[in-house]
């Protein structure tokens, strides 16, 4: 059973409420100064701040021509975004470096443990009332400066307990980390096994002692010897907005008021998730019936990073069509079939043999529409869709439990790193 502490008192500040009566109360800004330094990325490597610490910058962070007006950071610094679109991003730095302006570079004062504010610093609970702190036009352009977070109040522990707090927040957040870090990994091997399961059934069938032939494709190898191999085209339809059936900004809401246009955040994995969606004016919807979505079609993206990315449509709450990223493909035959073969190692390879551009990647609509997909007699692809159907739900159910654990325990880890830098619980 956990410690408390004998006797509490009032912090007199919502988000930490009671604390153990010898702890103070006192101002961030005596814990910290502010390190205002501008330098260049020449002399200083750009770092990143991100929801896991400060590391060297990430080939995904936007990247600015200005790389000489960057503010520097020295190993033990605490660095945080100021940005309310980037709540949580924030750490102590192991490295000298530089980073963006939008940061607020603290270098910490004597007689305080670093690691135990930091560990205060990563508590949600501090993500808010930091960004209440803060000043803006519009909520994700909310920042929260330096002469803002100075007059935060947080707590104060003697600084033997700082210590004690930080010394078992490493560890036993270390070790929820590994265990996050062994689920993720599970989750990593079914997936694999999923997509196994899927390639080894489109493209060898269901019965392992079935006599088999070259495809005469080289990246596709043997197939069964009464299966063929075939153009998309000539399987299925392909339609996409193009031309003057594309729209504007002011043609799309929020509010519910027209039909749902999907992209590719809405694809997960095989089957479409409509939680979040924007909807486009009836109008501009009427104009491209070719791109009506039904239940039952297929969705492939050809444009963006998630290119070659496919998924397959069913329940759809409302009328629906797709924003320019995504192709309708509605094949002759079976749908869910083609389907899972979209998401083979050899659509991949496809794919990636016909992408342009670098920093849109993009494949043509005639390039897909000329891939070469395995196509067996109908009787077989409806038997193989079922088998995969099962088969795939079963594997999504385990990795569905190994996702809910990982909840948990991230769930835990945030309670547990708030208990203790608040006094709840005792070391």
């Amino acid at each position: 059973m956990a410690k408390t502490y004998d006797t509490y008192k009032d912090s007199g500040i919502a988000w930490i409420g009671n604390i153990p009566s010898e702890w103070e109360i006192k101002k961030l800004g005596n814990f910290y100064t502010q390190r205002n330094e501008k330098v260049s990325d020449k002399d200083f490597s750009p770092l990143s701040v991100t929801m896991q610490g400060i590391l060297p910058q990430l080939e995904t962070a936007a990247k600015t021509n200005d790389g000489d007006n960057r503010k520097l950071v020295r190993v033990g610094d605490f660095a945080i975004n100021s940005r309310s679109d980037r709540r949580g991003s924030c750490g102590i730095s192991p490295y000298d470096g530089s980073v963006s302006l939008i940061n607020t570079v603290l270098c910490p004062k004597d007689k305080m443990n670093a690691k135990f504010y930091n560990w205060l610093f990563h508590t949600t609970m501090f993500a808010d009332e930091y960004y209440k702190w803060g000043h803006g036009i519009v909520d994700d352009l909310w920042t929260t400066r330096w002469s803002e977070m100075k007059n935060i109040s947080v707590v104060e522990p003697p600084l033997s307990e700082q210590q004690a707090i930080a010394t078992y927040l490493d560890e036993k957040c270390g070790e929820i980390d590994s265990l996050i870090s062994l689920q993720e990994e599970m989750i990593s091997e079914l997936q694999a096994y999923k997509q196994s399961v899927i390639t080894e059934a489109v493209s060898k069938g269901l019965d392992p002692n079935v006599p088999m032939k070259d495809s005469g494709v080289e990246w596709i190898g043997m197939i069964p010897e009464a299966w063929d191999i075939k153009r998309i085209k000539f399987i299925a339809n392909i339609w996409g907005r193009i031309g003057f059936r594309g729209y504007k900004g002011e043609d799309l809401n929020k509010e519910g008021i027209g039909a749902i246009t999907l992209s590719p955040s809405n694809m997960k994995s095989f089957y479409m998730d409509y939680s979040s969606v924007t909807y486009l004016s009836w109008e501009k919807y009427n104009e491209s019936p070719e791109i009506m979505i039904q239940n039952g079609d297929i969705l492939f993206v050809k444009t963006g990073s998630s290119y070659g990315k496919a998924c397959y449509v069913e329940n759809l709450p409302r009328e629906a069509t797709i924003n320019p990223q995504i192709l309708r493909i509605v094949p002759k035959n079976n749908q869910k079939f083609l389907c899972y073969f979209l998401q083979t190692p050899y659509i991949k390879f496809e794919t990636e043999c016909g992408v342009v551009g670098g920093t849109i990647p993009t494949i043509s609509q005639e390039k897909i529409r000329n891939m070469y997909v395995i196509s067996p007699p109908i009787s077989e692809q409806q038997a193989i869709a079922s088998y995969l159907d099962e088969k795939t739900s079963q594997i999504d159910s385990l990795i569905a439990l190994k996702q809910e654990k990982i909840t948990e325990l991230k769930d835990y880890k945030k309670s547990i790193i708030y208990e203790y830098v608040t006094g709840k619980k005792k070391v």
